[in-house]
């Protein structure tokens, strides 16, 4: 393998910090050229002494003055959209590893591929809004895109090299998150820390509520439709406590293959990074004589109503999957802040796109409109 030239958006985040981590690890396999954080400035300024890229991306002109002042010259610095837009088509650079939290993700994401750069992606959301677009560019642009979550990256592991024809239906497992035995009742008490505490992974404040509803799920489900290809009929979920086995497949002829390791995300991020070869990592290992047993349960559409709304989204299409991520984003961050119950975090999604008249894609416009959309009514219903 040569040396891979890489950009970090979202440098600063759960993914990012593992990925630069597993950079360090290996440091003959790969060159860091551009790093990207909104938050942490003081993190993204020691990333940057430590990685010495040479373009940074900060969200406003008071952080680009603080990174300036605080890593001094040599290195550029780019400030906003427009900046980030920069940095992710910058000729230096052969892999971009998306690590951006929500929606945000999806402009540099389409930049990347205009660019003609391969694509490690870790953030869902793009690929809910806009999966058909992004998939046919990417496709017209030669572009590869990796998925890093831990459930796509199974999936993409299992189908590699097999016919398409021969695919049954993928199965996305699922923790069942910290209150897969709770009941509803129980689940409109539960409070923020409550809900960031998942039971496996550890993750962003966004992920781990969502994984908390279960609307991670939701997203997964429609993610995966396009990055594989796949009608809506062949996805289901399945709740695996234990998360050791990260999604399966089942073939036409009855057999299945499951993917399985320790719930670590440094194994799917560094599959992405180093893909198409698969480095030696010394990380401990699935022993399943200890673990002794894997369980698992059918979801409960009752209790976790959010997987309804996926498959309403995923049978749907069209802009209601953009719709259904805009307003759980706006419903999430009204949840952390206090402003509503968890339980009322589903609900507010479910009508949001009661009220939303779903309509082809034809643009990335029709995607952005729709977003807006969708905060705007689910706003209105918060502060209501």
């Amino acid at each position: 393998m040569t040396l891979k030239r890489i950009t970090i958006l979202g440098s600063t985040g759960s993914i990012g910090t593992q990925a630069l981590e597993l950079i360090s690890l290996f440091s003959e396999k790969f060159k860091v050229v551009g790093l990207s954080a909104r938050g942490n400035l003081q993190l993204l300024a020691e990333q940057t002494r430590k990685f010495q890229p040479k373009m940074i991306s900060v969200p406003d002109d008071k952080a680009g003055r603080f990174l300036k002042k605080t890593i001094g010259p040599g290195i550029r610095i780019v400030i906003g959209e427009d900046g980030l837009n920069e940095l992710t088509s910058f000729k230096g650079s052969e892999l971009i590893l998306i690590a951006l939290g929500g929606s945000v993700g999806l402009k540099p994401l389409l930049e990347a591929i205009d660019a003609g750069k391969d694509i490690a992606l870790a953030n869902k959301e793009p690929m809910v809004m806009a999966g058909e677009l992004i998939t046919e560019r990417a496709r017209k642009k030669g572009v590869r895109i990796i998925p890093v979550d831990s459930e796509h990256s199974a999936i993409f592991q299992l189908i590699e090299g097999r016919r398409f024809s021969e695919i049954s239906r993928v199965i996305i497992t699922s923790s069942g998150g910290p209150f897969r035995t709770k009941t509803l009742k129980q689940m409109r008490r539960v409070s923020v820390s409550q809900a960031l505490n998942h039971p496996t992974w550890r993750m962003g404040k966004k992920v781990s509520v969502d994984s908390a509803t279960l609307m991670n799920k939701a997203l997964e489900m429609i993610e995966a439709r396009w990055f594989f290809n796949l009608p809506p009929e062949k996805i289901s979920v399945l709740i695996h406590p234990q998360s050791i086995v990260h999604s399966l497949v089942e073939m036409t002829d009855g057999a299945m293959f499951a993917h399985l390791s320790i719930p670590d995300m440094r194994i799917p991020i560094a599959y992405a990074l180093f893909y198409p070869e698969r480095p030696k990592l010394n990380f401990p290992r699935l022993n399943l004589a200890r673990v002794r047993e894997l369980n698992f349960e059918e979801p409960d559409m009752e209790r976790f109503p959010g997987l309804k709304l996926g498959f309403q989204a995923l049978k749907t299409c069209g802009t209601l999957p953009a719709v259904m991520n805009a307003a759980d984003e706006e419903a999430v961050s009204a949840f952390l802040l206090g402003k509503i119950r968890f339980n009322r975090i589903v609900e507010l999604v479910g009508e949001v796109m009661k009220m939303h008249k779903a309509k082809a894609v034809k643009s990335v416009d029709d995607i952005v409109l729709a977003d807006q959309w969708a905060r705007d009514i689910a706003r209105e219903l918060i502060n209501a």
